[in-house]
């Protein structure tokens, strides 16, 4: 595996493998199985790997949060070799932002709602760095976990905005054992606060096991209640939306697909999570 933390190094590497197709996974490192399952789709559907390691501050509304995300270079680096990565981009701020930034997209109403809402400006920064990155890499393909259902919704639609030539690839969540949907974040909760967290998700799976009986706005409700029943969370939010513009459903003749989200406060921990009605 090679690893570049300049731009031009690393284009000029990509550049020498012409012809070669080209998976990429952008990630900020922190790696865990779920990261690795996107590496190893990538590693089946194209000629080259590439995995770019950034900690993008843009994203971060809270500064709090950006300080503590974890940081553990060298065991990614090690993850991602035993994944079969072929390239690790792994710049600094100012490789990245060398001027302050301020392109400002428009997403509508996709950016309005749920992660939206509740952390503004976090999509335009994600947008910023995605489009960076997919300049710098020229991508065939790109994969994305759905755990993070909205972002790739964003995502999608940054790529028709800008008519980038990019497959967007998603992949499905990957789980821990009991059901804790595997993210960076996880690391920061303590044992205590782990053995509650998967109480998200089962809350999530009696919602949708609901469909059938029961209308959108009920279900949405018993999802609600079931969370406030654990003393150690504090609920931002809980949606039934569309799987296409994310906006909430009220009944459902009104779509062809939808989803339960939520997102949780577990101490200073805030997790989403998602699961698919149909």
């Amino acid at each position: 595996m090679l690893t570049f933390a300049k731009i031009s190094r690393l284009k000029e590497f990509l550049h020498s493998q012409s012809g070669k197709s080209v998976g990429f996974v952008p990630t900020m490192g922190a790696l865990h199985d779920g990261h690795l399952d996107l590496v190893r789709r990538a590693r089946l559907e194209n000629d080259l790997v590439a995995v770019s390691i950034f900690v993008n501050p843009i994203q971060f509304n809270n500064p709090e949060d950006l300080d503590k995300y974890p940081r553990m270079p060298e065991a990614d680096s090690q993850m991602l070799r035993s994944a079969g990565c072929d390239v690790l981009f792994a710049p600094d701020a100012a490789e990245m932002y060398p001027e302050p930034e301020h392109t400002v997209y428009d997403f509508g109403p996709l950016a309005m709602v749920m992660e939206g809402a509740s952390r503004p400006g976090h999509f335009n920064g994600v947008a910023i760095v995605v489009r960076k990155l997919f300049e710098i890499v020229e991508p065939d393909k790109a994969y994305f976990g759905e755990k993070d259902f909205q972002q790739l919704a964003i995502i999608r639609q940054l790529v028709r905005l800008c008519s980038m030539p990019v497959g967007i690839i998603p992949c499905a969540t990957v789980r821990e054992a009991d059901g804790l949907a595997m993210s960076s974040r996880n690391m920061r909760l303590t044992p205590e606060e782990r053995s509650i967290a998967p109480k998200i998700y089962r809350a999530l799976q009696a919602g949708a096991l609901m469909i059938k009986t029961t209308d959108p706005v009920s279900i949405k409700n018993f999802v609600l209640q079931e969370l406030n029943k654990e003393p150690a969370f504090t609920v931002d939010y809980v949606e039934i939306a569309d799987d296409t513009l994310l906006q909430p459903v009220k009944s459902w003749d009104q779509v062809g697909g939808a989803l339960i989200f939520t997102a949780v406060f577990l101490g200073n921990v805030r997790l989403i999570d998602n699961i698919r009605i149909f």
